[in-house]
């Protein structure tokens, strides 16, 4: 790259020059390249350990000028090829400008303008610079893809100088962080370290302080523990590792959402500012805390925020804290936790104005509401920019604001003054709007229910007055005036100051008839409802009539649904939940449904209209309870984690023994999923989802601790999982509150109280109180933080299940090892993925669906099978090993989606390297067949077929041959092997080989007991396989000639290379003469007749022959176990033995060696056979001319084509029992097809790959990367 021209004294100092003119030189650092000795050496490795300001790339261009001592550098590389092409610009560009100036200065001065020109052109669409210089992280990024060959979809975030320890021993070098990798580099006096881990591979990220490793990063996978430190700032090296194993897990568990986000550490431009990738990743990580703080929508992006004091008119103070500005909503956070949060919807807002500045009250900014509520912010840094920035999002508001046509109690929650607290019987009778959005609900109901205007607990309760229900009527009442003072004071509707007021009235308990609106406020739900009016009525609309799995789930599970609350003993109430559950699962297709949805869905109808409640469920599903609800419920998974860790450090006495006793995975899940709404009285549990949608998850867990506290002394005596199940059942029954003013409704889970004296009750506050003096230490920062620790052991965890799942569906005769299998999992895993994040897939094969079986979650497209197939192969055929992969796949893609499993992938793979020869020529068969040949293979074969059907030898020369060789004996040397009810013979005579099918009862003796034991496959197959040989169809000419390109590449590199060629060639001119004969005896031989007749017949077939060529077949002796074993072979009709096949007419005599070939086809031995033309490169071999053969047998060509020059011959086919037996002719051939081959370390290979374990290359090994 290009730099600004900097001075350079000494020029030569661990330098070499490489190239030189009168105004430049190109120069390479020692160390670098080869050679370069101990110097060399030690200037390696201070580059690399040396800080980010002293490194140094390899290669520099100066600038000097003869007089001068004094040299520029103008430009760098971290390759030769980068730094050549600036040398070859200067001098195609330069050289010659240069010497028509007349002094020194004027050159040097032109130089440096130059040179300053091409950067400014080169920066100007960037981004202005950082801190750092970006040409240096430019620098790194480039060293980083160099040395572990990274592919340029893979961006750095960052890198960092620390020490990495291998063993006791610390290995200083830098630590890159990229999207998808942590990668670490390190030469050390000649010993390189090169380490390469993909962020969904990690584990355990921790960041620990021991003797051994002070102030360290621990990274785990499933295979190493990685130790780091002596880093200048590990919290932000470890913060940032978070967040990128944070979306690597992501990944894992939600492709279609990590698809969506991807693309928000990747800028649309390419920027070289080292702080573009790491500065989007901080603002991800900011505004996901900005959203959980302030319970806003997830689509909501914070802007900004700055330093300021709030007016609280409450108790007369200004308070410090932040105000944080988003594109719909004004959010401020005081410094102390509990003082002061508050909210301003940019919707609700009316004026924003400045007020005049005093020494009081600096840069004050005054903000006003539709409900008459202004606010004061001052100690603004700079506040015209903020007025500026919050105008433009008024303006960017929808004038008339959505909300204006809600229900008379909505209108309430927003509209409401301090001023001005309507009383509670106001709010309740005021009637539902009939533009409600709700009145959607018509279209697809007779009339509109009465769930969608009010909560189902005002429609099944008595309406009792508060003054007969005693002593608890009082108590609600006070309840009630007490959260009304509060509204006086506070506000009312999402503009309220939440302090630890509001905390201390939430844990006294909300009252009944405020429950549902405060629900909304505190979980945020209220703004997403008044954001998309009709939203949930369009949702009901389309839904209605639908039937999905979700749909038949929400149906099961709908009269399990608090059916002891009258509320749910009626179709109205069920009608209702049905509409809400089935309504969430068509918005949130990838949740859908989970079991206990139906439980807190209820609770929410109970206080809520249908509208409300569904917007509850959004807020409980999409945010306060992240991934609780998905297929695998990793979200409570999670939960569960924490709170063992939980009671590890609160309870370490107990904490042993609920692990040995197992409850705490039975007992979490139904407490976090339901919110303890499942496992305690309906009354009590209410009280806890209160304190729940104010303060989030932490409550659960306080709770949770607090019950296993107060039966601690119960549980270490038990002496089994159910003993302690029964402990905290009837514990938890007897949670009662004391003040509820509903009337009692028995709960369900009471059944399982047993014993004589029932245990104390246990008011719900007094466990709350308990519960928040005990460990109100809990922080919802330190929650997240172990969120993320446990997320890592979930998600990894449940991919392991999936791994032994998917293990286990693959059929045990596969003949892969259980760790093969799981090993080659991982690589087919790790192919899919890296689809995700380098985008090189379809976005077919990109998306996984997590709620499909395992099975079927991963799958690969064409290219990725491609690229594991060349990898994984026993079959290397050079540059055709792609076209044999594709075949494979098409072969392999049953339903033709495109797509393949890994069921399917490993039956491809397991084909190639087990089973016997006749499985593995089998599947070779297969791909030269369709589906799997392709209609655009098959026609280049054409261009081939025309040195094969065309002989210069004549007839008549022929016939001569045939004639001369009449009288040899053919008993001298000879080779065969059973095929059905014929013998197939190979007979050597004088040079010349020779086929004859015999009858099998007179010659079965003459056959080598050595292949035998393929007919014994054959007959196995037979009982085992629906297929057999003879389904196979037969194979034409153009794709035998594919079958020979095949073979051919896949010699290449063997050992036996040579004698193979020589195999190949002998088989391949063996077959083409079977196959021309085979044409020349079907158009003699009529097609009228059956070709085939069983094992067991005792008559032969009826004789069809042509003149006086084909004879009579005898059939194998009854007793005979091999003729049976061999069955059928297509072979279709034959002459007797000694008969051969020649060329129609007359003359052809018994015995008689075939015709030579022409002059053409008989050159020396290091000639290239005309047979060998198909093969894309030349074929050494030795004298092929020997091995002509002549065979007789049957075509039948199912394709109608004329045979002319270069086309197909219609009627040349060869089964797939001739290309056997006759592959079986050559021995180097069977032990080629036979020979076991370790998929471990293929795998070995394919996994360093996919990790990028590569070094640099560019022809010369660096020694150093900064």
């Amino acid at each position: 790259m290009w730099l600004g021209p900097e001075e350079v004294l000494v020029a030569n100092a661990l330098w070499v020059t490489e190239r030189a003119n009168p105004f430049f030189v190109l120069q390479r650092r020692r160390g670098h390249g080869k050679g370069g000795g101990l110097t060399g050496l030690l200037v390696g490795t201070l580059d690399v350990v040396l800080d980010s300001s002293a490194r140094v790339a390899p290669y520099r261009i100066l600038h000097q000028t003869q007089d001068s001592q004094v040299y520029w550098t103008v430009a760098c590389g971290s390759s030769r090829k980068e730094i050549t092409k600036h040398w070859e610009w200067l001098e195609n560009n330069l050289l010659q400008t240069l010497s028509i100036f007349d002094t020194e200065e004027d050159i040097t001065t032109f130089v440096k303008g130059k040179i300053h020109g091409i950067i400014a052109e080169e920066n100007k669409n960037l981004q202005p610079q950082g801190d750092e210089d970006p040409g240096k992280f430019k620098e790194a990024e480039l060293k980083m893809r160099k040395q572990f060959g990274m592919p340029e979809g893979e961006k750095l975030v960052n890198y960092y100088s620390c020490s990495y320890w291998k063993g006791r021993v610390p290995r200083q070098g830098w630590l890159y962080l990229t999207v998808n990798h942590l990668c670490f580099y390190s030469f050390l006096l000649g010993k390189e370290v090169s380490l390469v881990v993909q962020w969904v591979d990690v584990t355990r990220l921790e960041k620990n302080a021991t003797l051994l490793f002070p102030e360290s990063i621990r990274v785990d996978t499933r295979d190493q523990e990685l130790f780091f430190s002596m880093f200048l700032n590990i919290s932000e090296t470890f913060k940032l590792m978070e967040q990128l194993a944070n979306l690597a897990m992501r990944q894992l568990l939600d492709s279609e959402g990590f698809l969506e986000d991807k693309a928000l550490p990747r800028p649309p431009r390419p920027h070289s500012n080292i702080s573009a990738l790491k500065r989007d990743l901080d603002a991800r990580a900011k505004n996901e805390c900005y959203c959980a703080t302030f319970r806003l929508p997830g689509d909501e992006r914070l802007d900004g925020h700055t330093g300021c004091t709030l007016w609280t008119p409450f108790n007369k103070l200004h308070i410090p804290g932040q105000m944080f500005i988003s594109s719909n909503y004004i959010c401020f956070a005081s410094k102390e936790e509990d003082a002061c949060h508050l909210i301003i919807p940019l919707r609700e807002v009316t004026i924003v104005e400045k007020a005049d500045s005093s020494s009081v009250l600096p840069s004050p900014l005054s903000i006003s509401t539709k409900s008459k509520m202004t606010f004061l912010f001052a100690n603004l840094k700079d506040r015209d920019f903020l007025v500026q920035r919050i105008s433009d999002f008024l303006q960017k508001m929808p004038s008339k604001p959505p909300g204006n046509s809600r229900a008379g109690r909505k209108a309430s929650i927003v509209d409401s003054a301090p001023e001005s607290s309507p009383a509670p019987q106001e709010v309740s009778e005021q009637p539902a709007s009939p533009t409600s959005p709700l009145g959607g609900l018509q279209g697809s109901h007779a009339q509109e229910a009465p769930t969608a205007s009010q909560g189902l607990l005002k429609l099944f309760q008595r309406n009792t007055p508060m003054e007969d229900l005693g002593a608890k009527g009082a108590k609600e009442k006070m309840k009630e005036e007490s959260w009304h003072i509060h509204f006086f004071e506070y506000g009312r509707g999402m503009c309220m100051y939440r302090t630890a007021r509001t905390r201390e009235l939430v844990l006294k308990g909300i009252p009944e008839s405020l429950r549902g609106e405060l629900w909304l406020l505190f979980s945020g739900a209220w703004n997403e409802m008044v954001t998309h009016p009709g939203y949930y009525a369009e949702l009901v609309e389309k839904s209605t009539g639908k039937y999905s799995l979700a749909t038949e789930e929400i149906e099961r599970d709908l009269h399990r649904s608090m059916p002891e609350h009258p509320a749910f003993q009626n179709e109205l109430g069920i009608a209702a939940l049905r509409r809400v559950l089935t309504a969430y699962a068509f918005r949130n297709p990838t949740i859908g449904y989970c079991q206990a949805m139906n439980i807190v869905t209820s609770v929410l109808l109970l206080y809520g209209s249908e509208e409300e409640a569904f917007w509850l469920l959004v807020a409980l599903c999409e945010r306060m309870l992240p991934d609780y609800y998905n297929t695998r419920v990793v979200g409570a998974l999670v939960d569960q984690g924490i709170f063992e860790e939980l009671t590890r450090d609160f309870l370490p006495q107990l904490s042993e023994k609920m692990q040995d006793l197992g409850v705490i995975p039975s007992i979490s899940l139904s407490w976090f999923l339901t919110l303890f709404l499942s496992v305690m009285p309906f009354e009590s549990a209410a009280v806890i989802v209160d304190c729940f949608f104010y303060e989030g998850i932490k409550v659960i867990l306080q709770v949770a601790l607090a019950i296993l506290d107060a039966n601690m002394e119960q549980l270490l005596g038990c002496s089994d999982e159910g003993e302690a199940m029964t402990v905290l059942g009837r514990y938890l029954d007897n949670v009662v509150n004391k003040q509820s003013v509903s009337p009692p409704i028995p709960h369900l889970h009471a059944l399982l109280t047993s014993g004589d004296d029932p245990p104390e009750e246990v008011d719900i506050f007094d466990l709350l109180k308990v519960s928040y003096e005990k460990f109100s230490s809990l922080r919802a920062e330190d929650i997240e933080q172990m969120r993320f620790k446990q997320r890592l052991k979930v998600i990894q965890s449940l991919e392991d299940t999936a791994k032994r799942s998917v293990v286990r569906a693959i059929p045990g005769d596969i003949g892969f090892s259980i760790e093969e299998l799981e090993d080659l999992y991982m690589v087919f895993k790790a192919k899919q993925l890296a689809s995700q994040y380098w985008g090189s897939s379809r976005p077919a094969a990109v998306r996984r669906d997590p709620s499909l079986p395992y099975l079927e979650q991963y799958r690969i497209d064409t290219n990725q099978f491609q690229e594991l197939f060349a990898s994984l192969t026993p079959w290397a055929c050079g540059s055709h090993t792609s076209v044999l992969a594709g075949r494979m796949f098409r072969l392999l893609d049953e339903n033709k989606d495109s797509l393949i499993n890994f069921k399917e992938f490993v039956t491809g793979i397991s084909r190639m390297y087990h089973g016997d020869l006749t499985e593995k020529l089998k599947v070779l068969y297969k791909l030269h067949l369709p589906p799997a040949l392709s209609p655009e293979e098959a026609e280049s074969a054409l261009e081939a077929t025309h040195y094969f059907t065309e002989n210069s030898s004549s007839e008549e020369a022929l016939q001569q041959e045939e004639q001369e060789g009449a009288g040899n004996d053919i008993q001298e040397k000879r080779r065969g092997v059973y095929i059905g009810q014929h013998l197939l013979m190979l007979v050597e005579v004088s040079g010349w080989r020779l086929i004859f099918f015999s009858q099998l009862a007179e010659e079965k003796g003459t056959s080598p007991p050595d292949y035998r034991h393929y007919l014994r496959m054959w007959a196995k197959e037979k009982e085992v396989q629906k297929e057999t040989i003879k389904d196979l169809p037969k194979m034409n000419q153009e794709q035998f000639i594919e079958l020979c390109k095949t073979l051919y590449n896949m010699f290449s590199e063997d050992p036996m290379e040579q004698d193979l060629y020589h195999a190949i060639a002998t088989v391949a001119s063996l077959l083409l003469r079977i196959g021309e004969v085979g044409r020349r005896f079907s158009a003699w031989s009529g097609r009228g007749e059956s070709r085939d007749s069983a094992p067991e017949e005792s008559e032969p077939p009826a004789p069809h022959p042509p003149q006086d060529v084909a004879q009579e077949l005898q059939p194998p002796a009854a007793g005979d176990p091999q003729a049976k074993a061999g069955g059928d072979t297509h072979l279709g009709k034959a002459p007797q033995e000694s008969q051969v096949v020649g060329e129609g007419g007359g003359g052809e005599g018994r015995g008689s060696p075939p015709q030579p070939l022409s002059d053409d086809e008989t050159k020396d031995d290091m000639s290239m056979s005309s047979y060998s033309v198909v093969s894309t490169g030349s074929l050494q071999c030795e004298d092929l001319a020997d091995d002509t053969v002549l065979v007789g047998g049957e075509a039948h060509s199912p394709v109608a084509t004329t045979h002319s020059g270069g086309a197909v011959d219609t009627d040349w086919c060869i089964s797939f029992e001739q290309i056997l037996a006759s592959i079986l002719t050559e021995s180097v051939l069977v032990n080629f097809f036979e020979k076991r081959v370790d998929i471990g370390l293929k795998i070995k290979d394919q996994r360093k790959v996919e990790r990028q374990f590569s070094t640099s290359s560019d022809h010369e090994q660096s020694a150093v990367l900064g």
